[in-house]
Parts: structure tokens; C-alpha cells; sequence
């Protein structure tokens, strides 16, 4: 059961919340707990609940955000009315078969509990069904450190996984673990088939693979000493349109003079053989054929490849499949071209180390091809042409333990390329299960070279693997409930491309231990009506009630509902639960810690009284609506607790002689004191200086206990705020507050109050900043003094300048006054002689 949910509460709110307790699965929380850390713990939630959150401040200052998860319990959520049921809801569950466990009210399933809680409601641990699972180790040889050039083994002596069978005994929800080793071994044997499409276009390849054998060989000698190579062909369906079926072209499907093969499916040639001349002998006489389309038949070699092992000749050793093609592949449905329908069987169909079943059954899908490739521990390596590497590689993608070089016309490239693949596929390890059981998940974690460490689907494999390197992989099986049978279950686990495997026998734990000692048809189950099984009855079909006295025919009726009716009342069961053959059975809650009992389910054990956001005050118990305190705790709520030690003051008077303990607490008969034991006083004189030192640290750092800080000064709550206006004033607190000013080595005030709330915790509030004299700004002055120069030059230099504009206007308007007055003779000048002379050509005649 799970359920998200988010509370946004005002200030008012939380506090009345505060005041009246959390009611079920209710969770609050303030603004400052929010502050204090960013995941809180629900507080005055009881129960076994699994509970995570965040709390998220909002914008507004008043109030706050809480969103958590709420996860239930998965042993009362199974309503389980007998153990075996019991223990497959979880690995936390367990199941009291005490006879005498169960109160009245409470049905047979509130056996059914987290072991913790069985204990907590009384339920002895012996008498606790609580079944564990189990691992053995059946069979653990160790990996083989056999060095090459030692003495040859046969393949099936060679280990290189580690353990080969093993038996795990799985409860619903416990995991079991084992480790698994896998070592590559020194001198392995290896077996390689070379598989070649011999369309007409792989003329020319065909001439390099003739002389392939005895070099191969020669190469492979190197990696291990015990190699063996064979060789088959293939072209494709021998019908329409895959191929021409006129009579000539039967015969030689080449055109020219070109001397072709007739077209084949797939032919086996040379079965596996350590002989690297038979191999070049027999591929020398190999033909080249012809087909009509461009994609091949190869996935129809593969097939019979892959099934046809007595036929190839596979050992329980490294096996390689090379591929070697020019084209693409037909695949699942392509058959419907030539009038095939039937899916491919995955059976071998050799005849003559012929394929004869290609006209009868459709190409293999690659599903079915990975399937058959893995069942037989076969790793393929795609030779093909630059110009199909493309599709070959997604290809490769979908086949695990598959690599896709680059086919070329040189010989020696080609066992280069064998080579590269087979390193990059034995360097890498994959682990595969079979198919797991209903209800059963395996997980993952491997421990590769150089502590590489991977979960998930990367904790299936190791890469960069070299000869010699033991790697490690934590393997987990769980068990979800149990099998439909319950018997046991084997699975597998092997590395791809390898024969070796861990064999694991799956036992289920489906029935308690108490289950074998049951009593059928018991005395104890209303005559004979049940079986008496792990400390209850389990009733046969048609019967009902906890000691199956009822038959399911008679549950509901009216003689039975009266018994169910506390003092005659209306209600049934205090609307609590249900009538069950005149019993009352109460109904559950939502919190499996909290219940309904009582024989008319009118009691619970989370209606009592809270203090302190919890039930009874967390000094108590809660049984029918009624708080049974601890010892040394009284009150309604189990609040007011009976030590006076508390109250004890330094000089061992209780509550200083100020005031009365109650309730373990000191209530001051004079309020300026305060504190547990009215010690406290932070109005009295002399409280800001003995707190200067320590404000003085932890504000500023500086002071003489600033070295000495932490062990000297951390007997308050320190509070910052920014200017002497947000300091608590004496009306707005409910509790008295004093104000201090002090000073300090530079002549800095500082200002701060001193307080202990209502929690009894002293509170400090300082302003940020220090108050410090400030001496003389030299740049403002001197900028002042400048300004001052320049300014007074200006207006100095403008006062000249408008006295000379005025005497130079008076200066000008003089003159002009003398120029009015003055009076000139206009009269022409007697000596005045003109500087023109006038000449007059005397035959000029004007025209």
C-alpha cells in the first residue's frame, strides 16, 4: 500500500494542529524544522511505517510544506488466516501460533505481523514462525590454472566457472546470494567452422579460403594447441524466384561459359578436423553456384550449423562459427515468395551433409537463431564485404556473443580478421540464465578488472578478459511468493559462447514448520469442522469462525447479529467490525499498529490522550481509550511524570526555593526566574556581561573565548538579525526578555537580547553589525577642499569677466555718443584729383 501526501499549513494552523495531536497517519511539521534539515522525521506517528520526506519552505514566511510517502505492511496487508500464507506475503513476517495470542475481537489473520511487532504485543520468540532461507554448495571444483605446454586435458576436465551446482532454499522476499568465478583457462580448445556463401560473386573469395586451412592452423597454434577447423557452403532455397528452375540453368546457373555448380541450400563439406591439408584438398574442389537475387540463404545454413552437431562434429570446447557473405540474408516471412508457409522446425535436416528441407520449410527468424546460437554455445564471427557492414552490424547487435569484420581479398587479412574477433569475443564474459520460474527474479553484480564494479543489466559482464584473469559476479535470486506447485525448480546459468554452467536446484518455502504437526479434522475446531494448525484452526470448506463453529450458510442472522450488540444497542460490532457466527471480528486500520478489540470491538489503542505530539506522551500505553502510564508517569496523557530529581537545583533545593515542582517540572512562584529549577534569571543585572564573551565569539569570532568557543559557548541558541528593530521587545514575547549593549576591544557596540523560552532553552539574538565610531574620510575632504579651490577660481574668474564686459560697453557707447555729435564738411575737395582717365576713339560710331 502506498500513498503520497503533501500538507501546506499556516502558522495558526500548525499550531493548533500541535495543540489537539496528530490523528492517524497525519504529519505536520514547521517552518523551522523545514530549515534545520532538508529530510524530516515524522513526528506523533506511531506504527510500523516506512516514511521518507522532504520538507520544502515556501515563499511566505508563515508557512511550509511537507510531502512524504507512506508505505504499509505488507504481513497484515495479506489478511492471512493461516502461516504458510503468512510467511509468503514477506521476508519481515512471521506468524504466532501461541494458542492464546489473540484478544477478543481480533481475527485469526492478526497473527500474521513484522516479527518486531509480534514481540511488541507479547508473542514470545520461540513461539514466533519466523522460516529463513537457505544455500548449499553441492558441487565446487575449483578453476583450472593449467598453463600451456603443460599436460593436456581432456575439454570436459577443464573448469573455468565456479560452482557448478548449488541448492537455494528461497522465502518469499530474502534473497539468497552466492558468488560465481570465472577464469579463462591456458591452452583451451578451440573449433571453427567456416561457413561460405558460394553465390558467383564470391568467385574470387573462394580462391583466398583454398589455401586458409594449413595457415589458419599454423596461426591458431599460438592461442592453443588442441584447434580443429571444418567447412561448409551455401547459396540459397532451391526454388522460385530464389533461384532459376529451368533444366539448363538446373545444371549451371551460370551464364557464358562461366562452369557453375547446380544451386544448393547448404552442403557440409569437411566436418571438423585437425587436418589443415584435407581442408585446403576439399575446399580446392569447391564450385562457385548462382542464385537470381541478391540476399542469401545463409540463415538456413546457421540453422542446420547450429543443431546438426553429431553432422559438424562440436566438442564441449570454444566454438566459432565464421560466416563469410558478400550480400544480405533472407529471414522469417520471405519464404512466402516461393510458396513456403511452414515456420522453420529448428531441427537438423542432413541428408548426404545436405540440407533437404529448404523447400519445405521458411528461413529462420533471428530470434530463433539466437535462441539455437546460445543453446549451443556457438559465438559467430560475420566476414563480410565493406558495402554490408552496415547491416551485418546491427545484425551483430541482436545476436549476443556475435563480432562483424571486413572480408577482403588477401588470405592472410582473413585470419587476421578470425583472429581480432576471436579475441574481442573471449575477452568479454556474458552471463545467461534459463527461464526463471514464476515469481522468481535474479539480480546482477559483477567485480571485473581493475575493481570495476557494475548492477544492473551492465552486472552481467566483464570485458577486456585476458588469458589467466579470474573475475567475480554476486548473483541474488528472489522468490516472490511461492510456485503454483511449489516443487522444486532448477535453472541455469552459463557464459555465452561457453559449455560450462552453474546448475541451481530451487527449493520454495511455502509451509511453516508447524504446518507438518497440524491435526486434521481437531477437536479444537468445533468437532472435527477444521484443521488445528500452527495455533489456529483452519477451517474446512463451508465453515467459518475462529474455531469454525459456523456453517458459511448461517454467518448472517438474526439470533447471531444480537450477540454482537453491546447492551442491546443498535449498532453491530460498535460499527467496529463484523458479526461472524455471533462473534464479533473488528475491522482493521489503515496503521497495522493501530487496533480494535474488545468483544464488542469498542476498544482501540489510539484514541487515548497526547501530549507532546504523542500517544499517552510517550511515556505509556494505550488500551481501550484509556492511557496505562509507565511507572514514575500520572496524568490523562501519561504526562506529568513523579521523579522530582529534575527540579533539584545546584544547591539542592528543590525549584531554588522560588516556586513548586509539578510534574517534574519547576513552576517559579517569581516569573523573572526561570529554567527547570528557577536558577535562571535573564532580567537580573549582570546577565549581559556574563554572556558577553561567549555572543561576542559566535557573532564575530573575535573576543578572548574565541579560540575556546565550541567547548565554552555552546549552552544557547544563537539568532541573527540585521538591525536593532527585529530584536524581540519585551511585549511581543511571552516570556521575559533583556536587552543587552556592549562593547568591545575596538570600541564597537554590539547589541543583543538574552531570553530562555517557554522550552526552557536560552535564546540569543544579536545584530549582525557592529556599531563602531567612524574616524575621518581624508577623500571627502580633500575632494571638498579642491572643489572648493576650482569653484571659488571660476566665480572669481566670471566676476572679471562681467566687470570687463561692463566697462567695455561703457567704453563703446561713449564713442558712439562722440560719433553723433561730431559734425563733417561735405564740400568737394578743391586739390582732389580722380586716379580715372577716360580715352574716346574717335571712329567709334556707337555701333
Amino acid at each position: 500500500m502506498a500513498d503520497q501526501r503533501a500538507y501546506s499549513q499556516t502558522k495558526d494552523q500548525y499550531t493548533r494542529q500541535k495543540r489537539g495531536g496528530l490523528q492517524g497517519t497525519d504529519a505536520i511539521y514547521s517552518k523551522k524544522d523545514c530549515q534545520r534539515k532538508r529530510t524530516c522525521s515524522p513526528k506523533g506517528l506511531t506504527g510500523m511505517l516506512t516514511l521518507q520526506g522532504l520538507c520544502c519552505t515556501t515563499a511566505h514566511s508563515d508557512s511550509f510544506l511537507f510531502v512524504f510517502h507512506l508505505e504499509g505492511n505488507e504481513c497484515t496487508d495479506a489478511n492471512a488466516r493461516y502461516c504458510g500464507k503468512c510467511i509468503q506475503a514477506g521476508a519481515k513476517c512471521g506468524w504466532c501460533k501461541d494458542p492464546d495470542f489473540l484478544k477478543q475481537g481480533e481475527t485469526v489473520s492478526s497473527r500474521c505481523d513484522e516479527v518486531q511487532s509480534l514481540v511488541k504485543r507479547g508473542c514470545v520468540e520461540a513461539m514466533i514462525e519466523n522460516p529463513k532461507g537457505d544455500k548449499k554448495v553441492l558441487k565446487n571444483k575449483a578453476v583450472t590454472n593449467r598453463k600451456k605446454g603443460a599436460e593436456k586435458l581432456k575439454p570436459e576436465d577443464i573448469t573455468q566457472i565456479q560452482p557448478q551446482k548449488l541448492s537455494l532454499t528461497l522465502r518469499s522476499g530474502q534473497p539468497q546470494s552466492f558468488e560465481l568465478k570465472f577464469k579463462r583457462a591456458e591452452d583451451y580448445p578451440i573449433d571453427l567452422y567456416y561457413l561460405m556463401d558460394l553465390s558467383y560473386s564470391m568467385k574470387d573469395d573462394l580462391e583466398n579460403v583454398k589455401n586458409l586451412g594449413t595457415s589458419l592452423m599454423l596461426e591458431m597454434s599460438k592461442i592453443t594447441s588442441d584447434f580443429r577447423i571444418g567447412f561448409g557452403s551455401f547459396v540459397e532455397k532451391t526454388v522460385m524466384p530464389y533461384i532459376s528452375t529451368t533444366p539448363a540453368k538446373l545444371l549451371n546457373p551460370c551464364t557464358g561459359d562461366q562452369n557453375c555448380t547446380s544451386p544448393f541450400s547448404y552442403k557440409n563439406v569437411l566436418k571438423l578436423t585437425n587436418d589443415g591439408k584435407r581442408f585446403n584438398t576439399l575446399v580446392g574442389q569447391q564450385h562457385i553456384s548462382g542464385n537470381l537475387d541478391s540476399p542469401e540463404g545463409g540463415f538456413d545454413a546457421i540453422m542446420q550449423v547450429a543443431v546438426c552437431g553429431d553432422h559438424i562434429g562440436w566438442r564441449n570446447v570454444t566454438r566459432l562459427l565464421v560466416f563469410s557473405t558478400d550480400a544480405g540474408f533472407h529471414f522469417a516471412g520471405d519464404g512466402k515468395l516461393g510458396g513456403i508457409v511452414l515456420p522453420n522446425d529448428g531441427k537438423c535436416h542432413l541428408e548426404n551433409n545436405v540440407y533437404t528441407m529448404s523447400h519445405y520449410y521458411d528461413y529462420p527468424s533471428i530470434a530463433h537463431l539466437v535462441q539455437k546460437l546460445s543453446d549451443n554455445n556457438i559465438q559467430t564471427i560475420f566476414a563480410v564485404t565493406e558495402e554490408f557492414q552496415p547491416v551485418y552490424q546491427e545484425l551483430k547487435n541482436l545476436i549476443p556473443k556475435s563480432a562483424v569484420g571486413t572480408l577482403s581479398a588477401n588470405s592472410s587479412n582473413v585470419i587476421n580478421l578470425i583472429i581480432d574477433a576471436y579475441n574481442s569475443l573471449s575477452s568479454e564474459v556474458i552471463l545467461e540464465n534459463s527461464k526463471l520460474p514464476e515469481g522468481v527474479t535474479i539480480a546482477y553484480t559483477s567485480r571485473c578488472k581493475n575493481g570495476v564494479v557494475s548492477k544492473g543489466e551492465n552486472g552481467r559482464k566483464c570485458s577486456n578478459i585476458s588469458i589467466g584473469d579470474e573475475v567475480t559476479f554476486n548473483i541474488s535470486v528472489t522468490s516472490k511468493g511461492c510456485p503454483k506447485q511449489g516443487k522444486p525448480e532448477t535453472i541455469k546459468i552459463k557464459p555465452l559462447g561457453f559449455t560450462e554452467e552453474v546448475e541451481i536446484t530451487l527449493n520454495f518455502i511455502c509451509e511453516c514448520e508447524c504446518h507438518n504437526d497440524a491435526i486434521k479434522n481437531s477437536e479444537l475446531c468445533h468437532f472435527g469442522n477444521g484443521t488445528y494448525e500452527c495455533g489456529a484452526c483452519k477451517c474446512n470448506d463451508g465453515r467459518v469462525g475462529r474455531q469454525c463453529e459456523c456453517s458459511s450458510n448461517d454467518v448472517a442472522t438474526e439470533d447471531m447479529d444480537r450477540t454482537c450488540r453491546k447492551d442491546n444497542g443498535t449498532d453491530i460490532c460498535s460499527n467496529n467490525g463484523e458479526c461472524v457466527c455471533g462473534t464479533c471480528e473488528c475491522k482493521k486500520r489503515d496503521n497495522p499498529e493501530e487496533r480494535y478489540s474488545g468483544q464488542y470491538c469498542e476498544c482501540d489503542n489510539f484514541n487515548c490522550d497526547r501530549s507532546g505530539n504523542k500517544l499517552c506522551g510517550g511515556h505509556g500505553s494505550c488500551e481501550c481509550r484509556v492511557c496505562v502510564c509507565d511507572p514514575m508517569w500520572t496524568g490523562s496523557a501519561c504526562d506529568c511524570s513523579l521523579d522530582n530529581s529534575t527540579c533539584m537545583a545546584s544547591n539542592k533545593q528543590m525549584c531554588n526555593g522560588r516556586g513548586k515542582c509539578e510534574c517534574g517540572t519547576c513552576k517559579c512562584d517569581d516569573p523573572k526566574f526561570q529554567g527547570p529549577t528557577c536558577e535562571t534569571c535573564p532580567t537580573c543585572p549582570g546577565v549581559c556581561a556574563e554572556h558577553k564573551e561567549c555572543v561576542q565569539c559566535r557573532a564575530f569570532g573575535t573576543g578572548e573565548k574565541k579560540d575556546k568557543c565550541k567547548e565554552e559557548c555552546d549552552d544557547f541558541t544563537l539568532i541573527k538579525v540585521r538591525d536593532r528593530d527585529k530584536l524581540p521587545q519585551p511585549n511581543d514575547a511571552s516570556y521575559p526578555v533583556m536587552h543587552c549593549k556592549e562593547r568591545d576591544a575596538n570600541d564597537c557596540w554590539f547589541y543583543y537580547t538574552f531570553a530562555v523560552n517557554n522550552d526552557t532553552k536560552k535564546e540569543v539574538h544579536v545584530v549582525e553589525t557592529l556599531d563602531c565610531p567612524s574616524g575621518p574620510d581624508i577623500i571627502p575632504i580633500v575632494a571638498g577642499v579642491v572643489a572648493g579651490i576650482v569653484l571659488i577660481g571660476l566665480a572669481l574668474l566670471l566676476i572679471w569677466k562681467l566687470l570687463m564686459i561692463i566697462h567695455d560697453r561703457r567704453e563703446f557707447a561713449k564713442f558712439e555718443k562722440e560719433k553723433m555729435n561730431a559734425k563733417w564738411d561735405t564740400g568737394e575737395n578743391p586739390i582732389y584729383k580722380s586716379a580715372v582717365t577716360t580715352v574716346i576713339n574717335p571712329k567709334y560710331e556707337g555701333k
